[in-house]
């Protein structure tokens, strides 16, 4: 990864609501030049782009394509949401034309795609900006604090009940019931559960000794769902239980203030951009691929760490014009500050800036056509 790239992406992650009007061309071949508001809205593109990914993006992608397609109608975007997962070995095995994941590929993954993407392979746009939120159901209880060695406990089984004096330690002011705990996690390979174990690896590295990934620890199995809505479903129904969920679907179960530092935060789009304008980029991917790598145990005053970026993959190279024409008129549409917007709107999350954006156009504009 070349030095300017490196430069580039350590200026860009100061996420916020600022305007902009993305520049880039109106096709796939990079001629010509428009906005992305432009390309989603006077582009023709026609026929259907099929993806299929990370469940917590769902309520920002069903706005997507109703906006993409209001402007486009003679194209059709399908999204399967069957997880982060499932949406790269799709992906990567030519199953579908772009993916949303809450993790970025790892090398193998990054291999695979060269075969049905191109020599520069498959690339990621970070779409969606999400706090993950630890969510419980404790009737009259809204908020607790937490610190990350506390959430570990809590998550490996070691803490089992509200009032343990590790979590009353941390809330002196807080009623605590002798409500046991019932962790509610994933069953299903998940970008959420790997960006949750992140975070527990960085900030409670002797309690959450497992390695990092995808899928939910067999030692620390307990009450399971699949999808972000299966979790919060299951959730619901459990007084006491405690899980973990994009942001956006938690609605009125209690969350976790997190200790960052010498504070608690509580998530909020803000917070957790705080937190992303630490990363750096992965390295070994083609000059305008947009992966990052966060810093979890970061102790900048007001950053949620638990966040999580949900990327869009998609492909250098397509096989034919139309496809890589949908592929780029998606992209524009989804980093475009409408398309942002209408996401925020719909989920919470928060809407791209300036330099992000352009960052993002300046690697859709890399879409050729195989041959």
């Amino acid at each position: 990864m070349k030095v300017s790239h490196l430069g580039r992406s350590a200026a860009v992650l100061a996420i916020g609501s600022l305007a902009l009007t993305a520049c880039g061309s109106d096709n796939a071949t990079g001629e010509g030049s428009g906005s992305a508001e432009t390309s989603a809205a006077g582009a023709g593109v026609s026929g259907t782009l099929t993806g299929i990914g990370a469940s917590s993006q769902q309520a920002a992608m069903t706005a997507w394509q109703n906006g993409f397609q209001g402007a486009n109608p003679e194209a059709q975007v399908q999204y399967s949401p069957d997880g982060s997962g499932a949406g790269r070995e799709a992906f990567t095995a030519g199953g579908a034309d772009f993916a949303g994941t809450d993790a970025y590929l790892d090398d193998e993954e990054y291999e695979a795609s060269q075969e049905v993407c191109g020599p520069d392979g498959g690339f990621h746009i970070p779409a969606y900006i999400s706090p993950i939120a630890v969510a419980f159901n404790l009737p009259g209880v809204d908020t607790v604090n937490m610190d990350g060695e506390t959430i570990a406990q809590v998550f490996t089984g070691e803490i089992t009940e509200w009032n343990d004096p590790a979590i009353a330690e941390l809330n002196p002011d807080a009623d605590l019931p002798d409500t046991a705990i019932t962790v509610v996690h994933r069953n299903d390979e998940s970008g959420t559960t790997e960006n949750f174990q992140e975070y527990l690896a960085a900030a409670a590295p002797e309690v959450w000794t497992e390695e990092v990934s995808g899928n939910w620890p067999s030692q620390w199995a307990a009450e399971n769902n699949k999808g972000t809505a299966g979790v919060v479903q299951s959730t619901n129904a459990t007084e006491g239980a405690i899980t973990y969920a994009d942001a956006s679907a938690v609605g009125d179960l209690g969350t976790v203030a997190v200790g960052v530092g010498e504070e608690f935060v509580n998530y909020s789009p803000e917070a957790a951009s705080t937190a992303v304008e630490s990363s750096t980029p992965v390295e070994g991917r083609a000059e305008y691929d947009m992966a990052m790598n966060l810093e979890r145990d970061t102790t900048a005053s007001g950053a949620y760490p638990i966040v999580l970026v949900s990327y869009h993959l998609f492909c250098s190279q397509y096989d034919s014009q139309e496809t890589a024409d949908l592929a780029k008129a998606f992209g524009e549409y989804v980093i475009s500050e409408d398309g942002q917007q209408t996401a925020a709107d719909a989920a919470g999350s928060a809407p791209m800036s300036e330099s992000l954006r352009t960052q993002a156009q300046e690697a859709l504009d890399q879409i050729t056509v195989a041959g």
